[in-house]
């Protein structure tokens, strides 16, 4: 490659025209972001990135600022051919820049990335537990427990946000509206007083179809969503669950997921994670944190 075309990289902020371009940005180090992914990524956040002489993306981050003080940072990726050149950095770095000072911005990085993120003063606070399955078994371990489990409507969409952000620690309606409008099912748990106490949503991705967010007062309950949204399935799934969720690590492994990695949920401008009230049993995807 000839290195006048290393010198003229533009650092640009993405649009719908380069959707297909980061397709192809993503496919290049084995993601599977698909169109409705990137689009629900730009829809609640921003995607920066370098292109070269010929218009091509090279590299790409994705900031998605939540309601008050809290932002995910996400979808770092720099093109093989390109590295060394330090644009993963300025990538990130204007992703930061893009909000004010005062928020905490959270990653789940990759082991290649974590020295990168330490450099610009990330630290590891908690782990991401990611589970994929060929196909899902069911479970003999559920009980009935006195809830119904429901289809999501309209209606109930003011009681998901405030139930999501004490979950998540923090509110994030335009994300869920932009995520529900993608979801193949949008389930919620109601107690018998009709009140809704748990949610979950899956995402038919080119590989996978991806359980979470997924909300529940214990881990039962959690693994009736899950069953809920896998059942009927035919294919692989994927499920990202916090720390501390070892009972339904425990359910998720008899029901046929096996544990791939373990990466690192980083976090700058804090010294620990918002506030979470352990009801949130798996993360909508890396991305959004």
């Amino acid at each position: 490659m000839h290195t006048d075309n290393k010198r003229v990289l533009e650092l640009v902020e993405f649009d719908q025209y380069d959707v297909l371009g980061l397709i192809e940005h993503s496919a290049s180090v084995g993601w599977d972001y698909d169109d409705n992914e990137i689009r629900t990524v730009m829809s609640s956040g921003k995607i920066f990135g370098h292109k070269n002489a010929v218009g091509k993306i090279v590299s790409s981050a994705a900031i998605i600022p939540y309601d008050t003080d809290l932002a995910s940072i996400g979808m770092v990726i720099v093109n093989k051919e390109y590295r060394g050149l330090g644009l993963g950095k300025k990538v990130t770095q204007k992703c930061i820049d893009s909000v004010s000072k005062d928020t905490s911005i959270m990653l789940i990085s990759t082991d290649d990335g974590k020295p990168l993120y330490e450099n610009m003063g990330f630290i590891t606070v908690d782990y991401v537990h990611k589970y994929l399955s060929d196909s899902y078994i069911q479970s003999k371990m559920l009980i009935n427990l006195e809830i119904t489990l429901e289809k999501y409507s309209e209606n109930d969409f003011n009681e998901i946000v405030e139930l999501d952000s004490v979950a998540f620690g923090d509110m994030r309606r335009t994300f869920l509206l932009n995520r529900i409008l993608q979801s193949k099912q949008f389930l919620v748990v109601r107690d018998q007083k009709g009140k809704i106490i748990g949610y979950g949503l899956s995402i038919l991705g080119p590989l996978n179809l991806i359980l979470g967010p997924i909300v529940a007062p214990n881990p039962q309950i959690a693994a009736l969503i899950i069953e809920g949204l896998a059942l009927n399935h035919q294919g692989k799934l994927r499920i990202d669950v916090p720390s501390s969720n070892n009972e339904l690590m425990l359910f998720l492994e008899k029901s046929g997921f096996v544990k791939v990695s373990e990466p690192p949920i980083m976090i700058k401008n804090s010294v620990h994670m918002p506030f979470r009230n352990k009801e949130l049993f798996a993360i909508a995807a890396q991305v959004f944190g």
